[in-house]
């Protein structure tokens, strides 16, 4: 694995040992929990398979592969978390299913591997049908699906930029094996101008920080419109010398968020920044390489009593980026397809995977992340709007 060129922060032998701390936490059937002991959620499953293959834990990094697989539902979707084996919540996020085409394409980029490219082609394709059919007519995705097959009437910043890059690498790996859905061009087009023209399609979530720059790290906003938004609220959430608070009111950081800020910055250019980010978090770590979740700093203790899977991957795949690997080719991605320009009234194409499902009454549905939710809108107007591309 490379080391951080532009800042010394971990070497290889490092990352190396954070990569085995995460395949230690691994269960006998592949899953990658946050903790041991703790519950699987696909999207973090995956960010961990990814930071896994970086680190040369192959074997590991394939049993997390087959464990996907086998748990893919029949329409394409995974239950949002399972533990010991078992599903613990049914319903399907959006987000987490359509992450697969970002792991999948990472994992391309990473190894050329044909055979796995064609292999989980299949997977990928079902689990994009899944959330593009989610998506609602103004564009946005719907966060959330439950057993019944109702979605869920709100959409999610973060969750929809996330998406935003999925669609994308999942059109580049349907390019490599001879497909490109057309139905995904169109989502493409309309979630990327849901997310840079109409911020009110999306829940109030101004206080998360992954809300600031995800944005940027999915693609929607990128230069000199990507640099302005992380300037913009820079005070708000960046505690220097110790990371970024998760939430803007709480003296809280945590280290996956203070990671993915960094890639952010080094998308827009800003790498000297993102790589004293990714120093200042090395307070978390651990000594068998894992590292906390997040410190308290007014208490001055670690919160939560964990040492989490996916924080471990986080500092791998930003240590990655900040050094040129095929962790900044993905998320920069210069190659990947765009989706198609939407109509000017802001609708996508009746068959651009808009859900054909009534949705939830918003008292028989969970909150996002636990917050309570409001009573959604009535739909929002048509769109006469003719912003489109950020700068």
């Amino acid at each position: 694995m490379r080391s951080v060129e532009s800042a010394p922060v971990l070497t290889p032998e490092a990352l190396t040992a954070t990569a085995t701390a995460i395949a230690a936490a691994q269960e006998p059937d592949g899953a990658i929990p946050w903790y041991p002991g703790g519950h699987t959620d696909p999207w973090d499953h995956l960010e961990c398979a990814m930071a896994l293959d970086l680190g040369g834990l192959v074997d590991a990094a394939d049993a997390a592969w087959a464990w996907l697989r086998r748990n893919q539902r029949a329409d394409g979707s995974w239950a949002t978390s399972h533990v010991a084996g078992a599903v613990r919540e049914d319903f399907a996020d959006s987000n987490q299913c359509a992450y697969v085409a970002t792991a999948a394409w990472h994992r391309w980029l990473l190894t050329g591997d044909r055979a796995f490219a064609a292999g989980i082609w299949p997977v990928v394709r079902r689990a994009l049908d899944f959330v593009v059919d989610m998506q609602a007519p103004s564009g946005q995705i719907w966060w959330a699906r439950g057993s019944d097959g109702v979605d869920y009437p709100e959409s999610l910043l973060t969750g929809c930029s996330s998406t935003l890059h999925s669609l994308r690498c999942g059109m580049a790996l349907a390019a490599l094996v001879g497909e490109v859905p057309p139905a995904w061009e169109r989502a493409t087009g309309a979630l990327h101008h849901a997310l840079v023209a109409h911020p009110e399609y999306f829940a109030p979530r101004d206080r998360w920080s992954m809300d600031w720059y995800y944005p940027v790290i999915g693609g929607a906003l990128r230069r000199s419109a990507g640099r302005a938004r992380l300037a913009a609220r820079w005070d708000d959430f960046v505690v220097d010398g110790l990371g970024i608070r998760c939430v803007a009111d709480e003296p809280w950081v945590t280290g996956a968020e203070t990671c993915e800020l960094a890639i952010a910055l080094h998308l827009v250019g800003e790498t000297d920044a993102a790589a004293k980010l990714v120093a200042d978090m090395q307070h978390l770590r651990h000594d068998d390489g894992g590292y906390w979740t997040g410190w308290q700093f007014a208490n001055r203790t670690f919160w939560p009593v964990e040492q989490s899977t996916w924080t471990a991957a986080a500092v791998i795949l930003a240590a990655d980026t900040l050094a040129g690997g095929v962790t900044e080719t993905l998320f920069r991605g210069d190659d990947l397809p765009v989706g198609l320009h939407p109509p000017l009234d802001g609708r996508a194409d009746t068959d651009a995977g808009r859900s054909r499902r009534e949705p939830r009454p918003p008292d028989q549905r969970p909150a996002p992340d636990g917050d309570p939710l409001a009573a959604p809108d009535s739909a929002p107007p048509a769109c006469g709007c003719r912003s489109f591309d950020a700068a």
